[in-house]
């Protein structure tokens, strides 16, 4: 089993100064993960610069030698482990804005975070489409466009870019088709919960063949450890069904337990669908 979890599954132990990148990465090496799946706000100094760039107070969202040299130091980390970086989860960095110039930030962030992958030797990177939920035929075109772009600058890295079904328009599971369809060589980051609420189960069905890594994501659990408000086995099912190959990334925001429990709970449901328990 390829195994992951999404950083963001630590972001209360994150704002509350109990983990960092370094500590993500040992943590995942003792919950048994396989690959790292880091979600870019764990990356603190790059996202601080990346505000800063955002609000004008540095000209240029290029990687700085001081990010280099601390991003070697996470690579030395992830190397002491033995885990590869498989998909980074960058927000902020989405194809459309309503502005020329707010696309034009976008777009340099985009190519920043591609550089992180690169140098961190990472897989796959997700940017989000962003834009309005109908995703009128202009908006789209726009969004095209810039898959293309940042698609062939990562080609020259050896990065899969990825869109998650996220927020705006990809919650609809037309669009995802409608931009998979149009855009070659854009994979699917499949979050099994991000999808309008009364066509989920549709959603799985119509888009798990699009899926190149996956959320499997979780809320809460039944005493015998299932989740009662997400049918897991069912999508991972469906997502098998698919022939899907790729790492069964956890993205656990428990309401009840803490945030260690959560993703512990997770893995057990996980290795049951899957026979591994």
């Amino acid at each position: 089993m390829k195994l992951s979890i999404c950083s963001y599954s630590f972001h209360r132990l994150l704002a509350a100064g109990e983990q960092d990148i370094f500590k993500y990465i040992t943590d995942c090496k003792e919950l048994g993960c396989t690959h790292l799946d880091p979600w870019n706000s764990h990356f603190a100094p790059l996202k601080e610069s990346d505000i800063a760039f955002k609000e004008g107070r540095v000209a240029s969202a290029e990687v700085s030698p001081q990010e280099k040299a601390y991003l070697e130091k996470v690579k030395e980390a992830a190397g002491a482990v033995g885990m590869p970086f498989g998909c980074i989860a960058v927000d902020g960095a989405h194809i459309y804005e309503p502005t020329e110039a707010a696309r034009r930030a976008n777009r340099a962030l985009a190519y920043k975070w591609l550089d992180v992958a690169g140098q961190l030797g990472t897989a796959q990177v997700r940017i989000d489409a962003g834009g309005p939920p109908e995703m009128p035929d202009d908006v789209f075109a726009i969004i095209v466009e810039g898959y293309h772009d940042v698609i062939a600058r990562a080609r020259e890295k050896g990065i899969e870019v990825l869109v998650e079904n996220h927020w705006g328009p990809t919650n609809n599971p037309d669009n995802v088709v409608r931009l998979m369809e149009a855009v070659d060589g854009l994979g699917l980051l499949f979050d099994t919960n991000n999808w309008i609420k009364e066509r989920q189960e549709e959603a799985w069905n119509m888009c798990a063949k699009y899926a190149r890594a996956s959320h499997v994501k979780t809320f809460c659990f039944d005493e015998e450890g299932n989740e009662p408000t997400v049918d897991i086995p069912k999508v991972m099912h469906i997502l098998l069904d698919t022939g899907f190959d790729g790492v069964w990334g956890i993205e656990s925001v428990p309401r009840e337990v803490d945030e260690y429990e959560g993703v512990k709970r997770t893995i057990a449901l996980m290795k049951r669908v899957l026979g591994e328990a």
